[in-house]
């Protein structure tokens, strides 16, 4: 898949980082030494960490160069490197790993999740945000949008997430743990900025599939199916759900 492309999906920073800071919020932490960053991206969620615990070593993981380079040149004194979250093992245990809106798209999350867990400090925190919005109009348009368009490659998609019961079972061996979910929703200024936004994510496992005429055709299928299931309201700006699953599981000491 193409890589990911961090000025794309800085346009809608301010958006994508409120969950990351409500998710920090929830964080019972005093002054944890060392902070991971998984699926840092680039570096959005990684400042608000060095923000809220200035003396600690925060360190910032991601698969993607591109999201590498722009969060490095962001936070020079932190360290980051490319690493898969599946595999990924701390060099020493962390005081409180992060992942905002990166678990998603890993699989196997019924052997992701108690893996993390067990990698933290004696009463260290595993704080999780995931996008929730498989079945919102957002990414059900993909989909019908694509059959609508014919097009006969097969579409790679995340996982649906686990129902929150199933994360608490996962987790409560090992930890203390909270979890919630959450639906924003964003004014947006035009069914086009709905489609900017979702290029840098979710709609780029259709985009890769096309060429640039391909890829028109089937963006006008979906603004076109967006437009009918987000009504413009009164200042003329469209309103976007979007659910997350937020969980937190403190480990036993």
């Amino acid at each position: 898949m193409l890589d990911w492309q961090p000025e794309l999906y800085g346009r809608f920073e301010t958006e994508r980082t409120v969950p990351a800071a409500d998710l920090l919020a929830r964080v019972q932490l005093a002054s944890p030494g060392y902070v991971v960053d998984l699926g840092c991206g680039s570096g959005n969620s990684t400042e608000l960490l060095t923000e809220r615990f200035p003396g600690a070593a925060v360190l910032g993981v991601d698969t993607s160069p591109a999201m590498l380079e722009a969060a490095r040149g962001r936070l020079p004194d932190c360290i980051f490197e490319r690493a898969d979250i599946a595999q990924w093992i701390p060099d020493a245990a962390p005081e409180l790993i992060f992942a905002n809106a990166a678990l998603q798209w890993v699989p196997d999350h019924a052997t992701l999740m108690p893996r993390l867990a067990s990698l933290l400090a004696p009463g260290g925190v595993l704080a999780v945000q995931m996008p929730d919005n498989l079945d919102a109009v957002s990414h059900q348009a993909m989909h019908q949008s694509w059959q609508d368009a014919g097009f006969e490659a097969t579409v790679p998609q995340r996982a649906s997430l686990l129902a929150a019961e199933r994360y608490y079972e996962l987790l409560a061996p090992l930890a203390r743990v909270e979890v919630w979910r959450t639906t924003y929703f964003h004014p947006m200024r035009s069914i086009g900025a709905v489609t900017e936004w979702l290029r840098a994510t979710g709609l780029r496992p259709f985009l890769a599939q096309l060429d640039n005429a391909q890829q028109d055709y089937f963006l006008s299928l979906y603004e076109s199916r967006l437009a009918a299931a987000l009504p413009r309201l009164s200042d003329g700006r469209h309103l976007l759900a979007f659910p997350r699953l937020f969980l937190i599981a403190q480990h036993h000491r």
